[in-house]
């Protein structure tokens, strides 16, 4: 496993991304064109994929269909990104894949370079390997999120006969645009025109979560050139309520089929929530449930009741209690910061913060300062974090010299963190409902839930 992730991490890197999809198109082919062999559910947005992704997984596993899920980025081991029933693939069979394909990957890389352009990149190589997993599995259903844009993501060579578009916010800027409607433009680029077939017509179906009004606008847009129907959260289908319980929450969804009560979401946060409905309607849509047809209810809360999204408020220990979170933008800190404050009702807060360098840390830490009463600042060992310094300075700007503090590794910050937070009070007795939450970036959560010893998933 070590080794081919070593020679995988010699390609380009996930964030660079060119508009062409010739050399994975080229390499599926060679593989006699997986991708075509079982229907698919892709996801794209910019805040909430990941989770939105899983939930639909754990739908349809409850609803007895197989299977095949790809995630990115991962948060612990790569494997976490290609998973078969629910369940990550072992390494041993991530090498297997990989090994079985490599010769096909060598040769469009040759052809690639002797054509002027470079070799395929460490995601469409591992594009390749999920969806030539899937079809050696094989699967019943891909659910497919994809990497940083849509119209030319690796994974968008699948004809996914169900696009979801979760919420689309400012990131990836210097790839996908300056703004929100050419952002949305990329994302929108899932949104196909279903292939011609007279002996299984069908008709692509956009699921699309609450956007604002120029997202909203190019989405439909694109909806329309695609000859696709559309439902929308807020109209087609909504969350009609929330009630925080223990562990999570209980929820009321208006789906495309009806009313779905007291589903029970082992997570936290509204934005889960809104999560869960967009799920729901893109389930409902691959089994074609409409007015007059509506899920098991039983299946729709085991499944949803089984849902896992790990980095996601997930929560590590207790006394001091202490959460992780994978928001790396501010769209992610705002979801983040409405949590923290509506859920829960910590008496002192403390942020343990690592941001990469190509992402916003003014803006993620601009909304985190009210929610926090001091932040440690450190690095989570990526060549792209930003230096521990750096990210200070900007930290000492939005809370003040007094409520910013710096560590040198993330296991330092924590235990620095974790000090704080049990500093005694006035009274000279330690601050109960005391709190710590570790965020800043998708590479922070992962680091963390290994320094507690936690398993990928």
């Amino acid at each position: 496993m070590a080794l081919v992730e070593a020679e995988l991490d010699k390609r380009w890197g996930e964030t660079k991304l060119e508009p062409s999809l010739t050399r994975i198109v080229t390499l599926l082919d060679l593989l006699g064109s997986p991708q075509g062999a079982y229907p698919a559910i892709q996801v794209a947005g910019t805040n909430g994929k990941t989770s939105v992704t899983r939930m639909i997984d754990a739908l349809l596993t409850a609803l007895h269909r197989r299977t095949g899920r790809i995630t990115s980025p991962h948060l612990q081991l790569a494997t976490e990104r290609i998973a078969i029933d629910n369940e990550p693939i072992s390494p041993a069979k991530y090498v297997e894949i990989y090994r079985e394909i490599q010769p096909y990957i060598e040769m469009i890389d040759q052809q690639s370079e002797a054509a002027g352009g470079p070799k395929l990149s460490k995601f469409e190589v591992l594009v390749a390997m999920s969806y030539a997993a899937f079809a050696e599995a094989p699967i019943d259903v891909a659910v497919v999120e994809t990497g940083m844009g849509g119209t030319w993501d690796a994974t968008n060579v699948v004809d996914g006969q169900v696009a979801v578009i979760t919420p689309i916010g400012l990131d990836h800027m210097d790839y996908l645009g300056p703004d929100l409607t050419s952002i949305a433009g990329e994302k929108a680029g899932i949104i196909k025109k279903a292939p011609e077939d007279p002996l299984a017509p069908r008709d692509t179906v956009a699921i699309i979560a609450e956007q604002d009004p120029e997202a909203m606008d190019v989405l439909l847009r694109r909806t329309v050139q695609a000859d696709a129907a559309v439902a929308r959260e807020g109209s087609e289908f909504r969350l009609l309520s929330r009630r925080t319980a223990v562990g999570g929450q209980v929820l009321e969804l208006q789906g495309l089929g009806g009313v779905y009560d007291e589903i029970f979401l082992p997570l936290h946060g509204e934005h889960q929530a809104h999560n869960a409905v967009v799920a729901l309607a893109a389930v409902e849509a691959f089994f074609g449930a409409g007015a007059d047809r509506q899920l098991d209810i039983d299946a729709v809360r085991a499944g949803f009741a089984n849902a896992i999204s790990p980095g996601r408020m997930e929560r590590m220990r207790n006394a001091p209690t202490i959460f992780l979170d994978a928001a790396h933008n501010p769209h992610g800190a705002q979801a983040l910061a409405a949590t923290l404050t509506d859920e829960f009702d910590f008496r002192k807060l403390v942020g343990v913060v690592a941001v990469l360098g190509d992402k916003d840390a003014a803006g993620i830490l601009s909304v985190l300062e009210p929610v926090l009463d001091e932040v440690v600042v450190t690095t989570n060992g990526s060549p792209r974090a930003l230096p521990v310094d750096d990210l200070a300075d900007i930290a000492v700007q939005r809370f003040g010299d007094e409520r910013v503090v710096t560590a040198a590794t993330l296991a330092d910050a924590v235990e620095t963190a974790i000090a704080i937070a049990e500093e005694a009070g006035e009274s000279g007795e330690p601050v109960s409902g005391a709190g710590i939450v570790i965020t800043g970036s998708v590479v922070t959560a992962g680091a963390a839930r290994s320094l507690f010893g936690k398993d990928p998933a």
